[in-house]
């Protein structure tokens, strides 16, 4: 929700400084300032994301370690099924309600984005 919401304050807060501030090096400064605010107010939601993440990899439970695989899985067995499967065999497809798209979206853009953040934190880090 965080990031939902970063982008339209964090424009409206450049334009107020662009409104506010006339020396335009220290507009410049105090705007940069506010991005690079805002870019670690996101990175400390994304690395408490990935804590929960990891704790659920790491956990004692099989079902807990493997609950978020097991969706994706049968998400791509319903998007193989209605795009590969339906046209050879001419059989009737599964509805895919719109939720479902995009919670697949997100299962697969949080692996992505996750795996990205972590390196770039891991580089962020060390620089």
């Amino acid at each position: 929700m965080f990031p939902a919401i970063l982008g339209p304050l964090l424009t409206g807060l450049v334009s107020v400084v662009d409104q506010a501030v006339e020396d335009k090096d220290q507009a410049a400064a105090i705007k940069a300032r506010l991005r690079e605010q805002a870019l670690d107010g996101s990175m400390k939601e994304l690395e408490a994301a990935a804590k929960i993440i990891v704790a659920e990899a790491q956990g004692e439970s099989w079902l807990q370690r493997n609950w978020r695989p097991m969706l994706m899985v049968m998400f791509g067995a319903i998007v193989a099924n209605n795009y590969i499967v339906v046209p050879i065999f001419n059989t009737p497809p599964a509805d895919i309600p719109p939720d479902m798209w995009d919670l697949l979206k997100l299962g697969v853009g949080g692996y992505v984005v996750g795996r990205t953040v972590e390196k770039g934190l891991k580089s962020w880090k060390e620089s």
